[in-house]
Order: structure tokens, then C-alpha cells, then sequence
């Protein structure tokens, strides 16, 4: 059994943490976020350190602390440095470009796609073929992410599409003669 909710989540100087029965609030350089933690786990905050621990003995609340310590944890790294995915985009014309405050990718359909940009999400094309995806919510950055990659998940022939940077796409063979 994991014993990561057993350790206390240090709040750094820079960050202002309240805790409101339920509720965990972090404020910091980066923004302000918030998490509800489960009625299964008790948090306080003591000491410039926020702890995490079961009402009971149960599986349940066993199981769910130490998932409630690793968001909180979550929160403090996302108001103090933020999180970051890198996707990379590869195939013959496949690109992105900002425009305005919308994504446009050039995927292979008839017609560009255009995705816009939630709110608390910077999204940079250093390259055609590169998206930075950044933002203060680890939950969010994933998901923005993961939503972009969905419009053309890399193929296993060749490998064309949108994939995350440091992803291994099996390949197959192709057919034989």
C-alpha cells in the first residue's frame, strides 16, 4: 500500500493556503485554485502545512487520502511554477498557427480546425509542428491536451497525427505482397 497521503504538503513562502472544511484554497504567483476535497478525508492546515488524513478506517477513506494529498500537492506546484504539456505534430502539411485567441490546425481534413482556448490556458506554437500547452491546473493543461490530440491521434503505419512529446506509437507493418 502507497503511503504518499502520510506526508504533510509544505507550503512555500509566495503562496497563501486556506482550508474551509471541504474546501482547499491555494493563492499564489501563478493564479488562484481551488479543490474539494471528499467527506471520506479530513484536512487541516497547521504550521504553514497542509495534512491529509481518513475520517475512518475504511477502504474507502484509505483510498481516497492519499489521492487528496496528491491534488493538494497539485495545487501548490500549480500556483508556483504551473504545468506544462508539449504536443508534437507529425505529417506532410499537418501544422498549427495561432490566430487571435483560437488554435488553428491543419490536420489533412477538408477544413481547417479551429480550437478555442479555454480561459487559465496559454497555449504557444513555437514551431508549425510544436503546441505548448500551459496553465496553473494540472486537470485542465491534461485535458486541453488531450482534446487537441483528439482530433488526430497518431496512426500506427506511419505515424501521422498529434501526439504527445515523449509518446511511443507502436507501429504496425503494413501489408504484404
Amino acid at each position: 500500500m502507497s503511503r504518499v497521503g502520510k506526508r504533510p504538503v509544505a507550503v512555500p513562502s509566495g503562496v497563501t493556503a486556506t482550508v474551509d472544511g471541504q474546501t482547499v484554497k491555494m493563492k499564489g504567483p501563478k493564479g488562484q485554485l481551488q479543490f474539494v476535497v471528499h467527506d471520506d478525508v479530513e484536512v487541516k492546515l497547521e504550521n504553514g502545512q497542509v495534512k491529509v488524513k481518513p475520517r475512518a478506517e475504511t477502504n474507502r477513506a484509505r483510498a481516497l487520502y492519499g489521492t487528496a494529498r496528491a491534488q493538494v500537492a497539485n495545487l501548490v506546484e500549480g500556483v508556483t511554477k504551473g504545468f506544462e504539456k508539449k504536443l508534437e505534430i507529425t505529417g506532410v502539411g499537418y501544422r498549427a498557427a495561432m490566430q487571435g485567441k483560437n488554435l488553428q490546425l491543419a490536420l489533412g481534413y477538408s477544413h481547417d480546425v479551429i480550437y478555442t482556448i479555454p480561459e487559465g490556458i496559454t497555449i504557444t506554437v513555437p514551431k508549425p509542428t510544436e503546441i505548448t500547452v500551459t496553465g496553473s491546473d494540472i486537470q485542465r493543461v491534461g485535458q486541453v491536451a488531450a482534446e487537441i490530440r483528439a482530433y488526430r491521434p497518431p496512426e500506427p503505419y506511419k505515424g501521422k497525427g498529434v501526439k504527445y512529446v515523449g509518446e511511443f506509437i507502436f507501429r504496425k507493418e503494413g501489408k504484404k505482397k
